[in-house]
C-alpha cells in the first residue's frame, strides 16, 4: 500500500512538473534576455529583481545581498546575490539549489541572437541557456511543482542566484559562505545546477593553482642588444624548461577521481598569456615601438592538480625549475607571484544528496547515473572550503561541451527531465514524507 501511494506521489509531482513546461521555458528565455556578461557584471540587481518577483509569488521569503567590498564590487558594478528560502509545514533539513546568474561575453559566430532566447526545434538558445541560467529555471520549477504537490513538507528548500562565478565566484558565493549562508548548521544539501549532462552527477572538481613567473633583464638600445639583457630570452629559457622536463612529468600523473573529458584526469599546465617588453600601444597608434631590448617579461600559468597532489609539491615543483635555471644561466633572475588556488574536492557517493539524485536519475530516466568529476572549479570549492558543507554536488540540464560556445542552448526536453530529478531528490532529502497525502 506504501509503495503504491509513494509511486502516485511521484507520478503527481512529475505532472506537476510537465504542466509547467510552458512557464520553464519562458523563464529560461526571460533570464536569457537579461544580459549578465562578466566582465564587468552587467545587470546583476536586474535579475535579481526579476527572481524576487517571482519567488516571492510563489511564497518564498526573499533576501538580496551585495557583497559590498568583495572582490570585482564597484559603485558601476555592484556584486548583487539573491537567496530565497521557502519553509515547509513543519521543521526539517534544507535542501539549496545555487545556480549563478552571470554569462560570459558572446563573442562572434552566432547564428541567432544570443540575447534573444529563441526558442527553436525543441531548443532554447542564446548565451548562458545552458550555462546556466536553463539549469537556475530547472531548480525553480522543480521547486514550485514540489511546494504545489506536498504543500505541507518538513523543512525548507532555497534558492540563489549568485555573481562572479565565471570569475572565481568571490562576489557570490564565497562572499555568502563568509557570511553563514552554507553554513552545515543552515543548509544541509546543496545542489548547484551546473549544466554536466542531465545522467551525471558531478561530484567535484581538480585543484587550481594561478600564478605570474616574472623575469627580469636590463634595458638598451635595440641596435646593441648585447649592452642590455633580454627578459624575453630569459621567459624563453623557462618555456623551454617547461616543454623539457614539467609537461613531461604533468603527462605521467594521473588519477582515480573520475574526471571528463578523459585528457583532464591528468595534471596539466596552461600559459594563460604572455607579455614581454613595452606595453601593448593603443590601436590608434600608427608608429613603431620604441628599439628597446625587455627588461621584463610576464608569464600567467593555470596549473590544474589531481586530489592525489599536494599544492606545496605543485608549487615547489616550479619553483625548483626557476631556481635550476638561476644556478644554471647566466643573469637570470625572477619573481613568482600566488593568484588564486583551490583544493580539489570531491563528494563521496553515499553523501546523501548523490544518493537522492541518482536514485531519482534512475527513475525519470530509467538507467543509472554516470559519475563524473569536472576539470574546471566552480562554486562548490567555496562551499567545502568557506561553508565547510561537503553534502554538494553539481546536476544540471545542459550539455558542458555548450558552455561559452557561439549558438549555445539547452534543450527543453532535458530542462524538463533534469527538474523532474530535482523534484524527487527534494522528496528523498526532505525527510519525514514517506506517507504523503493520496
Amino acid at each position: 500500500m506504501r509503495d503504491r501511494v509513494l509511486a502516485g506521489f511521484e507520478d503527481r509531482l512529475r505532472e506537476a512538473v510537465d504542466a509547467r513546461t510552458d512557464e520553464l521555458v519562458a523563464l529560461t528565455q526571460d533570464l536569457i534576455r537579461i544580459p549578465t556578461i562578466n566582465p564587468p557584471g552587467d545587470n546583476y540587481l536586474e535579475i535579481c529583481e526579476y527572481l524576487g518577483k517571482r519567488l516571492r509569488k510563489a511564497g518564498f521569503a526573499v533576501e538580496l545581498i551585495r557583497a559590498e567590498g568583495a572582490r570585482g564590487d564597484t559603485r558601476a558594478h555592484p556584486r548583487w546575490n539573491i537567496i530565497a528560502r521557502y519553509e515547509g509545514g513543519s521543521p526539517g533539513e534544507c535542501v539549496h539549489f545555487n545556480s549563478h546568474i552571470d554569462v560570459v561575453e558572446p563573442g562572434s559566430g552566432w547564428s541567432v541572437d544570443p540575447f534573444a532566447g529563441e526558442l527553436r526545434d525543441g531548443r532554447v538558445y542564446g548565451r548562458g541557456a545552458c550555462d546556466m541560467k536553463g539549469g537556475l529555471a530547472a531548480s525553480i520549477i522543480a521547486a514550485e511543482a514540489f511546494i504545489a504537490t506536498t504543500p505541507e513538507f518538513p523543512g525548507s528548500i532555497e534558492i540563489s542566484g549568485t555573481a562572479d562565478e565565471e570569475t572565481g565566484g568571490y562576489g557570490g558565493v564565497a562572499y555568502l559562505a563568509e557570511k553563514g549562508y552554507f553554513s552545515p548548521d543552515r543548509v544541509q544539501h546543496v545542489i548547484i545546477p551546473e549544466p554536466l549532462n542531465k545522467d551525471r552527477v558531478c561530484l567535484g572538481h581538480r585543484g587550481v593553482w594561478w600564478a605570474e613567473v616574472e623575469t627580469h633583464g636590463r634595458i638598451g638600445h635595440g641596435s646593441m642588444p648585447f649592452l642590455g639583457d633580454c627578459a624575453v630570452r630569459h621567459m624563453g629559457a623557462v618555456i623551454r624548461e617547461m616543454e623539457d622536463q614539467l609537461f613531461p612529468a604533468l603527462a605521467s600523473r594521473t588519477t582515480a577521481m573520475p574526471v571528463v573529458p578523459e585528457g583532464a584526469k591528468q595534471s596539466t599546465l596552461n600559459i594563460n598569456s604572455l607579455h614581454g617588453g613595452q606595453e601593448e600601444l593603443p590601436s590608434s597608434f600608427t608608429g613603431f615601438p620604441a628599439p628597446l631590448v625587455p627588461d621584463s617579461a610576464r608569464m600567467i600559468i593555470d596549473r590544474r592538480f589531481l586530489i592525489e597532489e599536494d599544492l606545496g609539491d605543485v608549487k615547489r615543483e616550479m619553483v625548483d625549475l626557476l631556481d635550476h635555471l638561476s644556478a644554471t644561466r647566466a643573469g637570470f633572475s625572477y619573481d613568482l607571484r600566488d593568484l588564486h588556488e583551490v583544493i580539489p574536492t570531491m563528494t563521496e557517493r553515499d553523501a546523501p544528496v548523490v544518493q537522492a539524485v541518482s536514485d531519482a536519475i534512475r527513475a525519470v530516466m530509467d538507467k543509472d547515473p554516470d559519475y563524473v568529476v569536472s576539470p574546471g572549479t566552480y562554486d562548490q570549492k567555496h562551499i567545502d572550503r568557506i561553508g565547510k558543507l561537503k553534502n554538494c554536488i553539481a546536476y544540471g540540464p545542459g550539455i558542458l561541451d555548450l558552455a561559452h560556445q557561439p549558438d549555445e542552448y539547452v534543450g527543453v526536453a532535458d530542462m524538463l527531465d533534469s527538474a523532474k530529478v530535482m523534484a524527487l531528490s527534494l522528496k528523498d532529502l526532505l525527510k519525514d514524507i514517506d506517507d504523503p497525502k493520496p
